[in-house]
């Protein structure tokens, strides 16, 4: 699953943008209140060659747009955007031109912490103002910014909206590419998905103040494996339509998956953007038009449905069709029309009379990709000729190869004729086809196996084909854990010459088409999966559009055997849909190992194994019943009304089954997951720990074993307050790593010592046998080796545990280390409460042993308290991962006063 998700996607088929000047970033001076506040941001102004000079003494006559890098981002990303606009600016000799400008947000990792998100909003907020100071007196100086955002820049952007004195008219176009909009990637504090939850409540709340702001996202497709394309699709809204929400595999004449990084620089992609963009221009203002409607149709028009016309706002009705053109009448239901070298144009009519009675739609296409009108709609019934007709061309759609007309025939009830041109090329050869047909005739059915039959079935679909376009309408395929093969292989009578065949895989109720264009004949093979689930009361149903050639045989397959269906549809989905609740179920089966151990200490007063120990305690139905009963309830109103009055948070797992990314079958194959990777890293660390205790102990040799008898000394103490001091004036995810590698430490001399005592018993024993008089101390050494083998196991599970907290807080280590120049503390910092009460427990843990716990009273609520915890921990930590270090800090803190009661 994991080799699925990460390297089994289509090939990169986006083109780098070059630069044809060296690139120049010219800083922009801030108010010295702003530069104070924030010293670690920057904005600077994109230029190259003759451009850069000129804008120096930033005397600005352009458009401003505002670029956000986003996690670990550069300001330098903007450039790509900035050199394509420039050389558009070029072809219309600088009528108009944009001012790409670039926020330096130092490449925080703000998908990973938090903290800084809300200082990065202000800042942008301190830029906006200062990009439109600029401007002013100029004779079309701006009155709004365009923000074209990458990633969590994206996020940034939407959440400007939610600061009290931003004024909304500052942006009117908003542009994000592979942002995660619906929740964050890796929740792994607090402070992110806060942020999250302010920003999508204030957009759902507020959305009819947002309805002058016009917001593009673009996600990446199956190529992006850090941002999945279902959390970039911005909130459905009822109240407003000026979100869209699109993924690059289905962008207009891009038609490529673009991964995390590669969409800021993908050419095709950048190439629609700045398209978008200059489209925009209002020639009055001669800055972004301020009219929502008409942005929207500029962006469906790049980025949805291209015409493969030049946008006009307000097309002519109709078109005077003039010129030394020859009329043909053309009366054949299917017709094919070649031209080479043609120097004289023609018109040809197609008769609507006769075939209204025998046909519902009429297809039509043309492999000259030019940007004139084509197909025209007559309305005069009397004459083969017709001066003036309907442009019907802007009902066309570009294709790779072709652009293509489908018009069915009762929505044009007052046409008389279709008019097609030929125009006069010369040099350049151009096919033309129409064909009449029946919908039923064109449409067949592929069932899809639903999710849990399990079906050792395929299927097979074999098209004899007469006709230039057929739909295989894929039943039943509306789920995201539903994948699956499909296999087109044509056969051709002739072996001539012909244009490549075009795959559309159609998801009507998302712009998530993927294209695949192959050669014929050939063998194709298409990967069916979804971004998102069909929404509820919608019955639209998933196309396979087949644009194919006339003479030419297809034979349709599905493959759904069992290896493949089981495999390929759970494991890679899951993986790419939850991939990152998996440290969730591992802690979940290290901490029910933890409490049986404890349980086995009362029963036998013996220690398990860990492996041993977690075959036998970490079992799914201990966890999975209880979480499913409760989101089962959930549905009905009176248990909510119960569930709330105890305070009680929302189960995660409800969040995610009412936004159809969740069954019980997921939870379960995520258990198992997890009980096998907490398998094999407690095999690894034990290896790991006997291999460093060795090494350390070869470097320094201890001549005694000193152990103290109380678990509270003057030092101990000492060390404790030291610690929490570093955690409060510093970073609580640093103290949290210092007293780790305390505990790995000590965790190793206790192995080696163990070790080494072993081996001495073991002599002395063979050695004096026969000597009664040191039985009892034979004895005594035997069960002290025994006390500390069970002791070591304790300390290893513990320390395994302990391991996941640290990975979990170790994103807002790497922050602190990163910003330690600026700032010696962390602030906000996640982890700094957890981390101070973590370090006094870990002090008294790491000196405690299992016969101290074994006569506690408190030993029997310690050993079951870790099953409720691993329930508490599945129900509310797979959406909110910083709460899983609070659920293993309660056990151990029961672990902690076993040591003492």
């Amino acid at each position: 699953g994991v080799r699925d998700v990460l390297f089994l996607y289509e090939e990169n088929r986006c083109s780098m943008t070059y630069m044809y000047e060296y690139p120049e970033y010219l800083k922009i001076k801030l108010p010295k209140k702003t530069a104070r506040r924030y010293p670690v941001y920057e904005l600077y102004l994109y230029g190259e060659g003759n451009y850069a000079e000129e804008n120096k003494n930033l005397f600005l006559t352009g458009i401003p747009v505002l670029f956000l890098p986003g996690n670990a981002g550069s300001y330098k990303q903007v450039r790509s955007l900035g050199s394509i606009a420039l050389r558009k600016a070029e072809d219309v000799d600088f009528k108009y031109h944009f001012n790409f400008f670039s926020v330096n947000f130092n490449e925080e990792l703000v998908a990973l912490y938090g903290g800084s998100l809300q200082r990065q909003t202000k800042f942008v907020h301190e830029c906006i103002k200062v990009i439109l100071k600029l401007y002013r007196d100029r004779e079309f100086a701006p009155t709004s910014v365009a923000i074209v955002g990458h990633s969590m820049g994206g996020l940034v952007a939407r959440a400007l909206l939610t600061l009290k004195n931003f004024k909304p008219e500052l942006i009117n176009l908003l542009i994000t590419q592979a942002t995660p909009h619906v929740a964050p990637v890796m929740p792994l504090d607090k402070y992110l998905t806060d942020f999250y939850t302010a920003v999508n409540n204030h957009w759902i709340l507020k959305a009819q103040d947002l309805r002058n702001l016009t917001t593009l996202s673009v996600a990446g497709g199956f190529r992006d494996y850090q941002v999945r394309s279902g959390l970039a699709f911005l909130p459905r809204l009822s109240q407003h339509d000026s979100a869209l929400s699109v993924v690059s595999s289905a962008v207009p004449r891009a038609w490529a998956s673009t991964d995390h990084l590669s969409i800021v620089w993908c050419k095709e992609l950048i190439l629609a953007t700045i398209r978008a963009f200059f489209d925009l221009i209002d020639e009055n203002t001669r800055q972004i038009t301020e009219d929502p409607k008409k942005r929207m149709s500029i962006l469906n028009h790049h980025f949805v449905r291209h015409p493969a016309k030049i946008f006009e706002e307000n097309p002519e009705p109709f078109t005077e069709l003039t010129g030394a053109f020859t009329w043909i009448t053309v009366k054949a239901s299917k017709w094919t029309y070649s031209s080479y070298n043609d120097s004289d144009g023609k018109f040809f009519t197609f008769p609507l009379a006769s075939h209204r009675k025998s046909y519902s739609h009429v297809y039509c296409e043309n492999s000259m990709l030019d940007t004139s009108s084509w197909i025209y709609g007559c309305m005069n019934s009397s004459s083969s000729m017709c001066l003036e007709a309907t442009d019907l061309s802007w009902k066309a759609e570009l294709l790779p190869t072709t652009k293509v007309v489908i018009l069915q025939l009762q929505d044009y009830p007052s046409l008389s004729h279709i008019v097609i041109q030929a125009l006069p090329i010369v040099g350049n050869k151009y096919t033309l086809d129409c064909e009449f047909f029946k919908e039923d005739s064109r449409t067949v059915q592929l069932p899809v196996t639903h999710l849990f039959s399990f079906g050792l079935s395929s299927s097979k679909i074999l098209l004899n084909s007469t006709g230039l376009l057929y739909n295989v309408q894929l039943q039943h395929f509306n789920q995201i854990y539903q994948a699956f093969k499909i296999y087109i292989e044509s056969h051709c009578h002739s072996l001539k010459e012909r244009k490549p065949n075009v795959y559309r895989l159609h998801i009507p109720w998302s712009h998530e088409d993927s294209i695949t264009v192959a050669k014929v004949p050939s063998f194709t093979e298409i990967s069916a999966k979804l971004h998102t689930a069909q929404p509820q009361n919608d019955n639209r149903v998933p196309e396979l559009h087949i644009y194919s050639s006339s003479d030419c045989q297809y034979e349709v397959s599905k493959a759904d055997l069992f290896y493949s269906y089981c495999s390929y549809i759970l494991v890679f989905q899951i993986i790419r849909f939850h991939a990152g609740t998996l440290p969730v179920y591992v802690v979940s089966n290290i901490l029910l190992t933890y409490g049986g151990q404890l349980s086995t200490l009362i029963s036998t007063g013996q220690c398990s194994d860990f492996s041993l120990e977690l075959v036998r305690t970490a079992k799914p139905y201990k966890v999975e019943p209880f979480i499913s009963i409760v989101v089962f309830l959930q549905r009905f109103h009176w248990f909510r009304v119960i569930w709330q009055s105890l305070s009680l948070p929302e189960v995660d797992a409800a969040v995610l089954s009412s936004q159809d990314a969740w069954f019980p079958l997921v939870s379960l194959i995520l258990f198992l997951f997890g009980t096998g990777i907490a398998y094999w890293s407690g095999v690894f660390f034990s290896i790991s720990l006997r291999l460093f205790s060795s090494l350390w102990l070869t470097l320094i040799r201890p001549t005694v074993f000193h152990k103290d008898v109380k678990l509270i000394t003057p030092r101990r103490l000492c060390g404790v307050l030291s610690l929490a001091l570093v955690s409060w004036t510093t970073c609580g995810a640093f103290a949290i790593f210092i007293i780790y590698l305390q505990y790995l430490f000590k965790d190793s001399d206790s192995s080696k010592e163990t070790s080494r005592n072993s081996s001495i018993h073991t002599v002395k024993n063979q050695s004096s046998m026969d000597n009664t008089s040191k039985a009892t101390q034979l004895l005594s050494n035997s069960t002290t080796i025994a006390e500390a083998v069970n002791s070591l196991k304790m300390h290893v599970t513990i320390l395994n545990l302990f391991t996941w907290i640290v990975l979990l807080n170790l994103p807002s280590l790497i922050y602190w280390l990163k910003n330690l120049r600026y700032n010696v503390r962390l602030d906000p910092d996640p982890c700094r409460s957890t981390a101070i009460i973590l370090v006094c427990i870990l002090e008294i843990l790491m000196n405690s042993s299992t016969s101290e716990v074994k006569s506690s009273k408190l030993l029997k609520i310690a050993a079951k308290v870790p099953l409720p915890l691993s329930v508490a921990m599945l129900a509310f930590g797979r959406m909110h991962l910083y709460k899983v270090p609070h659920f293993v800090t309660f056990s151990f803190l029961l672990h902690v006063l076993c040591c003492i009661v």
